[in-house]
């Protein structure tokens, strides 16, 4: 299948999880609001998916895929025997852990609560409460992690790709509860704990989808007791530096939390929020592509057909700009306006959608980079080269604590995220510049000469934004039938102007698309 098909593929599927997400946060702005119970959910949930996303989602895939591409080229049931090995190991850590993180959330959560969190004890408890039962969402996610990194590697995405639909729907389920319920204090305590038990059935609900589809594709993975073989060993020596060089954007959530400690009070809602709207595109083109083109790569890279990577990274590289950067321009001038008209109402106050819009715009300023790493870091992971990615992470970490020290006391949360958004840059600039001296990678002109006409479409089209919010701006005060009349117009004038900038410009002709769909071997 092509590399456009296969982000066809994951990317459509994720499109439909992000918009049961989209329902799902507008929602939880609407019941929860920000501040109080809101904060104390989002960090009982945060936490067990940072975890997931870095090392789950993150590193373990990195290093599973491909170590098991590699073994399946030379015979399949060694590649069946690798997967138990691996299975028999896993499991006992998670399971360990779990119970460890569970005794230990009081002081886990005390780490990261701000201080009206830990001031007001009967919600911290609530936080302690909602965080054991949403924490064994993480065991059940990273078995399911193992069971979609096989899937991937047989290039069967479509599995995987829909999962995260079931998470959605499960939180929408509690928060369709907590909205039929009286409002008070009382009833946001009682949704916060039913989205806590909501999280982890979704996660055992993952995991028996994607077992299914595992089981129907004809692979299994054979039971065996947990030994670290030599084959294990070299997993693990993998996942450590991948923890750091594929998870370089969750590490800095990390980083956000202990930051977001000494802001005020409903300052974890307002970035969780926030990323929810960069999440989409990250979601969407981000985590499509570099899901598609690690197990290619790695088959290329084994039989060490080095033009075929090459050519390949090229071009996930001018597909991840071609619908990366339109994204970031319309969300850093826009992003105000979607959180407006979806987000404020009930207990989620103008204010709130400010705030919420301003990080919002921060965000996105590194939306490019942050899919940009999941498209370079692949050529690392395939030739076995883990470390190399951390050191470039821990650069770009250190440049981000740097700014945050000096911004977050002047901009506050907004400052948080825009210096993420330059540290994810360093990072790319690290990774882009050492695959080039060592001869992995490079741009064709022609690319280069793309990128540079797709930057100068979104420009106009950031332009075109940019003056339409000036006239707007007050129709997201009036009813939600003139707010979604504004949602129009942005969309209107982002289609046509992209759209025709990007025609007059060439920024797509036919070869370019024949050469996207060409099949990956």
């Amino acid at each position: 299948m092509s590399l456009l098909k296969n982000v066809g593929t994951i990317g459509g599927l994720t499109l439909v999880s992000r918009v049961f997400g989209f329902a799902r946060d507008i929602m939880l702005a609407r019941v929860l609001g920000a501040g109080g119970v809101a904060d104390a959910w989002q960090l009982a949930f945060q936490l067990p998916n940072l975890f997931r996303r870095l090392f789950a989602e993150g590193a373990f895939a990195s290093a599973f895929v491909p170590l098991f591409n590699r073994h399946m080229a030379e015979d399949e049931n060694e590649a069946r025997r690798f997967a138990g090995e691996v299975l028999a190991v896993l499991l006992p850590i998670l399971v360990l852990f779990g119970a460890v993180m569970m005794l230990a959330m009081p002081w886990v959560l005390w780490a990261f609560a701000n201080e009206d969190l830990r001031g007001d004890a009967a919600t911290y408890d609530l936080a302690v409460l909602m965080g054991r039962i949403a924490f064994p969402y993480l065991m059940f996610m990273s078995l399911a992690t193992l069971v979609a990194a096989i899937l991937n590697s047989l290039s069967r995405f479509a599995a995987a790709a829909a999962a995260p639909i079931l998470l959605n729907i499960c939180l929408l389920t509690a928060l369709v509860w907590g909205a039929l319920q009286a409002p008070g204090e009382p009833t946001r305590a009682a949704t916060g704990v039913g989205l806590a038990i909501a999280v982890s059935v979704s996660g055992l609900l993952q995991l028996a989808w994607l077992y299914w589809f595992m089981r129907r594709a004809g692979f299994r993975i054979p039971r065996g007791t947990p030994k670290i073989t030599q084959r294990v060993k070299e997993m693990g020596v993998l996942i450590v530096p991948a923890v750091f060089g594929a998870g370089v954007y969750q590490i800095s959530r990390f980083i956000d939390l202990a930051f977001i400690r000494g802001l005020p009070d409903g300052s974890l809602t307002y970035m969780a929020m926030a990323d929810r709207w960069n999440q989409l595109p990250l979601g969407i083109i981000g985590i499509a592509l570099g899901t598609a083109i690690l197990p290619a790569l790695s088959r290329y890279i084994s039989k060490a057909e080095d033009e075929e990577a090459v050519r390949l990274q090229a071009n996930a590289i001018e597909l991840a700009m071609l619908l990366t950067l339109p994204c970031a321009v319309a969300l850093f001038f826009t992003g105000f306006a979607f959180v407006k008209a979806f987000m404020e109402g009930q207990t989620f106050t103008a204010e709130d959608a400010r705030t919420t819009g301003m990080v919002t715009s921060a965000l996105v300023v590194g939306l490019p980079a942050y899919v940009l790493v999941k498209v370079l870091t692949p050529n690392f992971f395939a030739r076995a080269d883990t470390k190399t990615p951390v050191y470039t992470a821990g650069a770009s970490l250190m440049v981000t604590v740097g700014l945050n020290i000096v911004l977050v006391p002047i901009y506050g949360v907004v400052g948080l995220a825009l210096a993420g958004a330059v540290g994810a840059w360093v990072n790319i600039v690290l990774l882009g510049a050492i695959l080039a001296r060592r001869g992995f990678f490079r741009l064709p002109v022609r690319v280069v000469g793309r990128i540079a006409r797709i930057t100068l479409a979104s420009a106009i089209m950031g332009g075109a934004l940019f003056a339409l919010m000036r006239v707007i701006t007050p129709w997201l005060d009036g009813p939600f039938t003139t707010r979604l009349l504004a949602i129009g117009a942005i969309m209107a004038v982002s289609l046509v102007t992209y759209g025709g900038a990007s025609v007059l410009l060439g920024v797509l002709d036919k070869a370019a698309i024949q050469r996207l769909m060409r099949r990956q071997n």
